[in-house]
Parts: C-alpha cells; sequence; structure tokens
C-alpha cells in the first residue's frame, strides 16, 4: 500500500469574503495579482476548510447535516415491472487525450464492473484529437467487446484537439442516461466509487461531486509537490469563486441528465467557440460548471472519494496552474459583466 493522506473532518478558517475580492483586469488576471494571491494563500494552505459528508450545497449555503448520513431516495424514478430503472440508466464520459498506454486497462476495469450491475449504461470515449493511438485502440476495444457482448454500449467520438474542457462537454452533451458520470482516463477514483455519487443523485440532488478532501476521503501515493499545487489552486478556488467546496478538480464528477444538458450547454470558456490548441490542455472548467451549478439553484453533493495518484497524467504543474487560475479570474469576470444572468442556455 502506497503513501496514503488521510483527510479529517475540517472546519472553516478561511474568510470568506474573499468571494468579494474585486479583479480590476478586463479579462485575465496580470502577473502581479497572481503573485498577490500566492502571497497571500500560501501561509493557508494547510488551513482547514469545511466539512464535506452529509452537507449539500446551495447558493444559500450549506444545509444541517443530514441525520441518515445518506441521500433520501427518489420513489419517483420509473421502473420496470422487475424493479430495474427503466431506460438507460448511467452513462460513464471518459476524455482521452494520448492515453495509448492506461485506457485499455481502464476500459477493461469499467465495462467488467458495469457488466456486473443490474442497470443499463454506455461509455462514451472521447478522443481530444490525440497524437498517439487512443482512438485506434479504443475502436477496436469497443468492437471486441460487442462481439463479446452484444448488449455492450462503447462509444467512441474524435475530437479535434481542443482541450480537455471541451472533450468533457462533448461527451456530457452526446450522453443518454439518466445520470453522467465524467472521469479521468486513468480512473485514480476507481470506478465502483461512483455507487456513492449515484445514491445521491437518486435523492435530492441534481450534482454530487467526487471530492478528495474530507473525512471519508484518502489520496495514495500522491506526490508532494501534487498535493501542494492542488491545494493552492483550491484556496484560490475559494477565496475568488466557490468557498463551499474542499475540492473543485476531483475528475469524478456525476450529473442527472437535465443538470448536465443545461450546464454543459451554457459554458462560456470551453464552449462551441474553443479554438484547436497544442499538446495538453488540463483547465479551469470545472470551477465554471460548479460556479453556473450554484447560480441557477442546482443542488451540489460534495462526496469524500478513494483516490490513487497515476503516473503519467497530462500535467504541467507549472502551465496549467497558470491556465488554471486565469481562468478562475475569467469565471469571476463573466459574472460581473454579466454574462451568467442571462440564465441557462435552453436545449
Amino acid at each position: 500500500m502506497g503513501r496514503l493522506y488521510s483527510n479529517p473532518s475540517y472546519i472553516d478558517s478561511i474568510n470568506t469574503t474573499g468571494t468579494h475580492t474585486k479583479i480590476h483586469t478586463k479579462a485575465d488576471v496580470s502577473h502581479f495579482h497572481l503573485l498577490y494571491f500566492a502571497a497571500y494563500i500560501v501561509p493557508v494552505l494547510y488551513s482547514e476548510a469545511r466539512p464535506v459528508d452529509g452537507r449539500v450545497f446551495t447558493r444559500r449555503g450549506l444545509t444541517p447535516k443530514m441525520t441518515s448520513g445518506q441521500a433520501q431516495t427518489d420513489n419517483s424514478k420509473s421502473q420496470t415491472q422487475d424493479g430495474k430503472p427503466d431506460g438507460l440508466y448511467l452513462s460513464v464520459v471518459i476524455p482521452a487525450y494520448n492515453e495509448s498506454t492506461r485506457l485499455p486497462e481502464s476500459l477493461k476495469k469499467v465495462i467488467e464492473y458495469l457488466e456486473s450491475k443490474d442497470y443499463t449504461y454506455e461509455v462514451i470515449v472521447v478522443d481530444d484529437g490525440s497524437d498517439d493511438d487512443t482512438a485506434p485502440l479504443a475502436e477496436q476495444f469497443a468492437a471486441d467487446t460487442e462481439l463479446r457482448n452484444p448488449d455492450s454500449k462503447l462509444h467512441i467520438i474524435r475530437n479535434p484537439h481542443r482541450g480537455k474542457g471541451y472533450a468533457v462537454r462533448t461527451g456530457m452533451l452526446a450522453a443518454q442516461g439518466r445520470y453522467i458520470l465524467y472521469s479521468d482516463a486513468d480512473f485514480s477514483a476507481p470506478i465502483e466509487e461512483v455507487d456513492k455519487l449515484l445514491r445521491y443523485l437518486e435523492g435530492k440532488y441534481d450534482i454530487a461531486i467526487g471530492s478528495r478532501e474530507g473525512k471519508g476521503a484518502a489520496r495514495y501515493d500522491e506526490p508532494f509537490y501534487r498535493h501542494l499545487m492542488g491545494r493552492v489552486f483550491n484556496t484560490f478556488v475559494k477565496l475568488v469563486a466557490l468557498p463551499q467546496f474542499s475540492d473543485t478538480q476531483c475528475g469524478f464528477k456525476a450529473f442527472r441528465k437535465k443538470a448536465s444538458d443545461t450546464l454543459f450547454r451554457s459554458l462560456n470558456l470551453y464552449g462551441d467557440n474553443s479554438p484547436d490548441v497544442q499538446g495538453a490542455m488540463v483547465t479551469g472548467f470545472d470551477v465554471e460548471v460548479l460556479y453556473l451549478a450554484l447560480k441557477w439553484g442546482y443542488k451540489v453533493k460534495e462526496v469524500p472519494v478513494r483516490w490513487f495518484y497515476s503516473k503519467g497524467a497530462n500535467v504541467n504543474p507549472i502551465k496549467d496552474s497558470y491556465r488554471m487560475l486565469k481562468d478562475i479570474a475569467k469565471v469571476k469576470m463573466n459574472d460581473l459583466r454579466g454574462v451568467y444572468k442571462k440564465g441557462p442556455a435552453k436545449s
């Protein structure tokens, strides 16, 4: 067993008035502002934050902790006569860029797990214009899987290379399941963790996001620099945009279909106008999704999960951190300029 970062239950010690910080640039944050925020947040990197177990986030803040310890059951969902969910139950969206090494093993684990369940599913791999054999390997895996099990649904979408945010958006809007999960291709949060998220979507929550922080969460084998980078980024997120969340960047999030369609169709940073890019591109699109979700009244549940560090991740600590910080600033500036006041985009 590798090194474990355990996460005790947290209490808030960050001044949430930071959400009202005014950014005086028209679009991007200047180097001066980035240095200023970095100088401010480093001393509080390991400050404790809100507990995430048993809480639901809305625009109005935290609701009281649920006494049952788990989500309520939605008795209104349609079922067949044998008690199984009616229609396509779960879609799993996997964005992939140059993942020829890790994706086949991930797909094997995902398909094996989903075939063991008593609900219907589909898996959608969105190739983000990979330079390697990611797309051909995924297509061959899909063909082999269909020969073995004609009921299996594994779809491959080839995108131009426009980055992870655009790839996730493509898959989420193509998905047809009642509930839609997107996960990084390495499945650092194992597919089995989806059960923790689904129980809340079946209740009163519109969105359930995996969290590597809070009681019940665990990080395995994560290098210190990655952990530090994540805490710096998340503290910046809390100060500027989303003080409610302990972890916005875990690549393991699930949505009800209606919420997914509305939010991803409405993205401003990585929408239809996204340009082609060069090289791996990790972005802060998660922040815009969650920001819009709270602004428009969706209920979001942060769920502690197990997370295993995977070598070979397409992350550039300096370049990607800077890009994501700019994305946060853009989201806040968009809101201040009234970009999001128009409401959800029509389906």
